[in-house]
């Protein structure tokens, strides 16, 4: 297989010379290094590759230059090398610029010149660029293959379960794709048995459920103990948080998850407002990176299992699955909140066939050239309007309200005005969904006028309320009447069960000792990524404190 390049550009010959010595000292083996002296000479380079279908992983350029600077070749390279990440060389001087840069023609780094020594200063930041890279950019020789249809709600579900999980995967469309056709006959499936799932070992899952998919592509599905020092419901932000700061500190520490880490959060396509990420970075990259810290300081993470029921042991916690259970002398709850129901005659008939709750960011190319139809005012359907306008050939906000200043974040508001695709339709509502045997018309009314309309619509996708899932924890674990756990001083008013400790609850404790709530599932908690992890992090620190009460 031929390497993805990587491109360095400068006009000074001892600097070129320099930075592509560097590279190739550290990434030779896995990337080819390639030169340029200016910008139209690095475009012709990129041309070439380009019609060569060679793939480019990273452009790194000077500002300066004559002729054409490094913002000016980056933003006219996009076409070149639309998935290359970009790496911008500059002086102090240029930092304003470079950081504009980030808006104007999403460059994803500036480093200042000069970086010595490269170990310290040039090799963190392109490892980063270049993990990045890999990720979105997969090898694809030994990919699962998913047969199934198109507007199958089941497919649909497997699909999204391997890819939120980052495993890369084939689509191959029963209905439009001859190689479909071609296994499924090989295969001898009926209609039941689909979606068809072939592992690259020549496994063959029929219709599997995501846990038996789970099982059979190794990921973890089984705690290695009965009895942790922590259990943790929840793999979002707040969990996997959690679980760093858990494991970090020498407890033993699992993460139960039903679907895949990240929770919501993960399946953003821009987190723009994460300190510390001055262009943003997507709910996967965030989810990975966390990721990598959990398993570094060895927590464990078990996937594809429902807690259906919690039950207080003494001084141990149980958490109950559908399959088995395990114990921890103190739980924490992190499971995030669902998109509310949309209210709507036929909405629930085309649930995954056409009508989906949230979405991937990379669902957004599944829908080129065609209509997107988006449910909601804050800022997850404002992110997810900008990523499918990347694509869609036009994307319909509905908005309930006159306005989206009152619940989306200032940036995303500018940037959805501004955009040419997306289109706001303030003061609409849903009113019914059809189609036969998949999601196609969309009935909606203006609720000043109360004047109905339908439209044809292949695609909705439904961004709106939190809906807390907490019905397991039974009558023990204190909550609000619409599900949210109660914790701290707000358990001293509205307390049903008696606390039997002579100590109050501490801050993210719940009704019952030992066991805390972090995040979105938690009564008021700021509904933000920032707060989640604070929350998750804040959450061990009380942990350790009942722990030594015990």
């Amino acid at each position: 297989m031929t390497k993805p390049n990587i491109l360095t550009v400068d006009d000074d010959p001892q600097v070129s010379a320099a930075v592509a010595r560097d590279l190739r000292s550290r990434y030779g083996p896995d990337y080819r290094i390639l030169r340029a002296t200016s910008g139209p000479e690095a475009l012709d380079v990129l041309t070439k590759l380009a019609l060569r279908d060679q793939a480019v992983a990273l452009i790194a350029a000077d500002q300066r230059m004559p002729k054409m600077t490094g913002i000016e070749l980056m933003e006219r390279a996009r076409p070149h090398a639309p998935g290359a990440k970009l790496l911008l060389l500059t002086a102090y001087a240029d930092t304003d610029v470079a950081i504009r840069a980030i808006n104007d023609i999403g460059l994803d780094h500036y480093l200042l010149k000069p970086w010595d020594p490269p170990a310290d200063r040039l090799y963190p930041v392109v490892d980063d660029l270049l993990d990045d890279w890999r990720r979105a950019n997969p090898d694809h020789t030994s990919d699962v293959r998913v047969v199934g249809a198109r507007w199958s709600d089941r497919s649909h579900e497997i699909k999204t379960f391997l890819a939120r999980n980052y495993v890369p995967y084939r689509w191959l469309d029963i209905e439009r794709d001859a190689e479909a056709g071609r296994l499924r006959d090989l295969a001898e499936v009926t209609p039941a048995d689909l979606p068809l799932v072939l592992l690259p070992d020549g496994t063959v899952l029929r219709s599997p459920s995501t846990l038996d998919l789970a099982s059979a592509l190794g990921l973890r599905t089984r705690a290695d103990r009965p009895l942790y020092d922590v259990c943790i419901v929840g793999g979002g932000p707040a969990g996997l948080a959690a679980a760093v700061y858990a494991a970090s500190e020498g407890l033993s520490t699992v993460i139960v998850e039903r679907e895949a880490p990240g929770g919501q959060a993960g399946q953003s396509a821009a987190i723009e407002n994460y300190l510390g990420f001055p262009k943003g970075l997507s709910g996967s990259d965030l989810t990975q990176r966390a990721m990598a810290q959990v398993t570094r300081f060895g927590a464990e993470v078990v996937l594809a299992n429902d807690v259906v029921g919690f039950e207080s042991r003494g001084q141990v916690r149980a958490v109950l699955f559908g399959s088995g259970e395990l114990e921890a002398r103190a739980l924490i709850i992190a499971t995030g909140v669902s998109y509310r129901r949309l209210e709507a005659v036929g909405i629930d008939t085309f649930s995954g066939r056409g009508i989906y709750y949230g979405a991937n960011a990379s669902e957004a190319s599944q829908c080129e050239g065609e209509d997107v139809y988006i449910v909601g005012a804050a800022n997850s359907a404002g992110q997810a309007a900008l990523n499918f306008s990347r694509f869609a050939k036009r994307v319909i906000l509905l908005v309930r309200s006159g306005t989206l200043e009152s619940t989306m974040s200032q940036y995303l508001v500018q940037r959805i005005l501004a955009s040419p695709v997306i289109e706001v339709r303030y003061r609409s509502e849903v009113v019914a969904a059809r189609g036969d045997g998949h999601f196609e018309f969309l009935e909606l009314v203006d609720r000043d006028t109360g004047r109905t309309e339908e439209v044809p619509a292949s695609w909705l996708f439904i961004f709106i309320g939190a809906s807390p899932r907490t019905d397991w924890l039974g009558e023990e674990v204190v909550r609000d009447r619409f599900g949210f756990i109660m914790t701290g001083h707000d358990l001293n008013s509205e307390n049903p069960v008696p606390w039997p400790l002579v100590r109050g609850p501490f801050a993210l404790e719940t009704s019952v000792p030992g066991v805390f709530a972090a995040g979105d599932v938690r009564l008021d908690s700021m509904k933000r990524v920032a707060s989640a992890v604070g929350e998750g992090a804040m959450s061990v620190y009380l942990v350790h404190r009942y722990l030594g009460t015990i």
